[in-house]
Parts: C-alpha cells; sequence; structure tokens
C-alpha cells in the first residue's frame, strides 16, 4: 500500500512531511493552564472537564515541578472503584493535593528543538505531552494534539 501527495507516490515507511524542523515553540501552547503543588484534585477536576485539556503544568515560584494528566486524575480517583458520587467525591478530592498525585520525573523540551524531535520524544516516551522550559522555566506545552494539527496542516 502506497500514500499518494499530488501526483508523488510515497512508499510506506518513507516521511510524507518534511516540515518537522519547524521549531516546536511556533506549534506550542504558550500560556498553558497551570496550578501549584498545594491546590488540590478538585480543581485540576475542574479545569480539566471545563477547559477539555488533558494536562496540567505544575509550578511553584515560578518553576516547573511536576505535571498531573487527565489519567493521573482518573487514577486518583479511585472513587469511582468505591462506588463513591457526587459531594462524596468532590470532597474526597478537594481532601488530596496534586502534589501527592503530580509526575515529578519530567520530561522536556527546549523550545527550540523540533517538531520532528518532539514526536519522537513523545513516542519514545509514551506521553502525551511536553512542557517547553527555556532557562528552568515554562514557556508552553506542546502536546500530540499540537502535533497533529501541525502535521494535518503541512502535510500533505
Amino acid at each position: 500500500m502506497c500514500w499518494t501527495r499530488k501526483t508523488e507516490v510515497v512508499p510506506p515507511g518513507e516521511a510524507m512531511w518534511k516540515g518537522g524542523d519547524t521549531p516546536v515553540s511556533e506549534i506550542m501552547t504558550k500560556a498553558p493552564v497551570t496550578l501549584g503543588p498545594a491546590d488540590t484534585l478538585d480543581l485540576a477536576n475542574d479545569i480539566i472537564q471545563l477547559g477539555r485539556i488533558r494536562h496540567i503544568p505544575i509550578v511553584d515560584g515560578g518553576k516547573l515541578v511536576g505535571i498531573l494528566s487527565q489519567r493521573d486524575l482518573f487514577g486518583a480517583a479511585v472513587t469511582a472503584v468505591l462506588g463513591i458520587t457526587g459531594k462524596t467525591q468532590r470532597e474526597l478530592l478537594r481532601s488530596v493535593p496534586i502534589r501527592e498525585v503530580m509526575r515529578k520525573h519530567l520530561i522536556t523540551i527546549h523550545p527550540d528543538a523540533s517538531v520532528r524531535q518532539a514526536a519522537s520524544l513523545m513516542a519514545t516516551e509514551k506521553i502525551g505531552s511536553l512542557p517547553v522550559v527555556e532557562g528552568g522555566s515554562l514557556v508552553g506545552l506542546v502536546t500530540q494534539t499540537d502535533i497533529l494539527r501541525y502535521v494535518g496542516r503541512e502535510a500533505l
């Protein structure tokens, strides 16, 4: 099976797009929603649901200290397994600070790194987002969705 681009035939396994050298800074979210480690899971849950986002960088004193994903939040919500719902679930989430659930081992990328490097790193590490860090400070967030939108615009 071959993919076609205009009149050119692209064999399987060959790169379909050449634009992967674009810097991450051009496709990243420049002011991502952030929370602090002392904030609680109920706030994170509200932001994830209302903002339709899946990753929240955790910042303390201007420095990136962790990341909380929708998956981390679901993992923390043992309440669903226990059958706790509504007000009780919200109270339980309110009692858990983000620092107890966030991932502290961070994989980050520099804003000058290429989209190709970001995509490769995310695939290798099996992660859905990369905090973009420069000089120790969070400057953005690049997600699988950002990369797919970019590829959709540039690929064909």
